[in-house]
Formats: C-alpha cells, sequence, structure tokens
C-alpha cells in the first residue's frame, strides 16, 4: 500500500478539515522553486517584518508579506532602507528578483497572480487567518505569510500534502490486535463450546502471526496489506496492543517488519467473529498439536 492509501483509510486523518491539515506540523505541500523540486513548509521562525503586497490571486485580493532573505539578494541589499524606495522602483525590485517565487504561488494556488501595489492594510489579523511558510532552495530559505481565504485552505490543505515521515504522523498510534489463526466452525459446534473443550488451530503452526491494526490492515511478513472481516473465526491475543503508523508506513515500504512471535503456553486467548469475543481461553496443546483451550463462552445459551 502506498502512505497516502494508508493514510486514507484511517478516518482520524481522511476525515481531516483543510484547516486541521493545513494546522499541521506535518503540513508539507511538493512545490518548484524555479527548477528545482521544493516543499512549502510551516515556517520555522514567524517573520518580525515582512515587506506586505498588495496582490491578487485569480478573483481573490489577498495580502503576502515577503520576509528579508538572502535569496532576494536585490530586496535584501536594500531592507533596511526599503522606506525610501519609490513604490514603482520597489515593486519592479520584488517582479525582478521574487520572479521565481511569485510563480511558486501561481503554481500552488492554481490561480493567477498579479501585484497591485505595496498593501495600505493596517487591521491586524489573527493567527488563524494567516499562513506562514517556508520554501528552501540551495541553502536559502524564502519565508513569507499569506491571507487564507477558504479557496487557499481548500487547495492547501488537501491530505496528499501530509508528510507521513514527520513525528506527528509516524507516532500516531492505532489500536491492534495480535492473530495467531483463522478458521471455521459449524454454527452448531461454535453454540455447544464450554469450558474445558478443546479447539485444535493447526494455522498457529503453519501461518505465521500476524497483526490487524485498527480493523483497517494487516501487517505481516509480507508487508500491509487492507483487512476487512470476512466473518471467520478468529484466536487473538486477549492483550490488546497498539501499532504506531511509523511501523505501518515503513512495512509497505518493504522495511522488513520484527517477526510477530507466536503464542506463549497459557497465554490468554480469545475467540472472535465479527469484531465480538465469542469465548475466552488460553493457548495449549491437544496430542502435541496448538489448540485453544476454552475457559469461558460469551455465546448466550
Amino acid at each position: 500500500m502506498k502512505p497516502i492509501e494508508i493514510l486514507s483509510a484511517i478516518p482520524e486523518w481522511a476525515k481531516a478539515s483543510p484547516e486541521d491539515i493545513l494546522a499541521s506540523p506535518a503540513w508539507a505541500m511538493p512545490c518548484r522553486l524555479g527548477e528545482e523540486q521544493c516543499v512549502m513548509r510551516p515556517a520555522d521562525v514567524r517573520p518580525a517584518e515582512t515587506l506586505d503586497l498588495a496582490i491578487r490571486l485569480g478573483e481573490e485580493d489577498h495580502v503576502l508579506g515577503i520576509a528579508d532573505s538572502p535569496m532576494f539578494a536585490e530586496i535584501h541589499s536594500i531592507w533596511t532602507s526599503r522606506a525610501d524606495v519609490p513604490e514603482p522602483m520597489l515593486i519592479a525590485m520584488v517582479e525582478k528578483d521574487c520572479g521565481a517565487f511569485l510563480q511558486l504561488l501561481e503554481n500552488v494556488a492554481r490561480r493567477q497572480l498579479r501585484i497591485i501595489g505595496l498593501s495600505q492594510e493596517s487591521a491586524p489579523r489573527t493567527d488563524a487567518q494567516m499562513l506562514f511558510a517556508q520554501v528552501s532552495s540551495q541553502g536559502e530559505t524564502a519565508t513569507f505569510s499569506l491571507d487564507l481565504t477558504p479557496a487557499i485552505i481548500a487547495e492547501f490543505g488537501k491530505l496528499r500534502n501530509i508528510d507521513t515521515t514527520h513525528e506527528t504522523v509516524r507516532g500516531f498510534q492505532l489500536p491492534a490486535e495480535r492473530e495467531y489463526a483463522v478458521f471455521t466452525m459449524p454454527d452448531g459446534d461454535l453454540a455447544t463450546l464450554a469450558p474445558g473443550d478443546e479447539v485444535l488451530i493447526p494455522e498457529a503452526e503453519t501461518i505465521p502471526p500476524r497483526i490487524v491494526a485498527a480493523r483497517l490492515f494487516s501487517l505481516s511478513g509480507n508487508g500491509v496489506a487492507p483487512w476487512k472481516d470476512d466473518g471467520l473465526l478468529r484466536v487473538c491475543a486477549a492483550e490488546g496492543s497498539t501499532v504506531s503508523l511509523g511501523e505501518l508506513l515503513d512495512a509497505a515500504a518493504g522495511t522488513q517488519p520484527q517477526p510477530i512471535p507466536p503464542p506463549k503456553e497459557n497465554e490468554p486467548l480469545n475467540l472472535v467473529r465479527n469484531g465480538r469475543t465469542v469465548a475466552s481461553g488460553h493457548f495449549a496443546g491437544l496430542a502435541g498439536h496448538p489448540s485453544f483451550s476454552v475457559d469461558a463462552s460469551r455465546l448466550a445459551r
């Protein structure tokens, strides 16, 4: 499975709003600055001063704040005296010096960008109304601010712009079950299970255990695959566990996961069908073969 397929299958991520995605520290939007591929990310430090431009993106008016950066050499050279530069000359310098950056913004916003002039807006905006971001190229970083509108939030706040290598994503925990065997049993036999019964589970010898994560994915030595409950009986560890999203992503990328150990003697187990525990017991052996030893039936009599 691809990282975006895994992320899209997890409700907490799939249902995240564009605002939530854009506010995430894992937000990372692929872009191109000139001929170089780069990534737009949340700004490490919000700039104390910016050169504020009134721009138009498509049909929307915005304020773009450009921070001082050696990436924009001419603007950088007159930064402390920029207030003394006539506006037409300053705008011409921005268009020449920041052309590749402005093209980048135009491309990621999917809207034509036009500079109107220096911004005359004086009313402060809240952080929730602003994007503070940065892009880096050849060791230099450009930091900027942009006021947000629903259209820009929707364009920038897409799930595909989440960096699945970020620690906040990799550390996301999913509930998990250690599954030791899967088999069928006639309903009549299942209904008569009683304490002391032994159910042979040869699968525990022949098929490696796997992890079922959030009832969405199966994790085994073969990697990660979508999981769907097919209504079969499943022998699972009674003790719940968790698996990190990072572990799933690593396994999906081909990193060999740690093998899941087989059940230990007398390990508490549950017999599960359709998400419901139908019997509890422990791991045992019958005539030298692994078995599920029933301690209690959960089925109504």
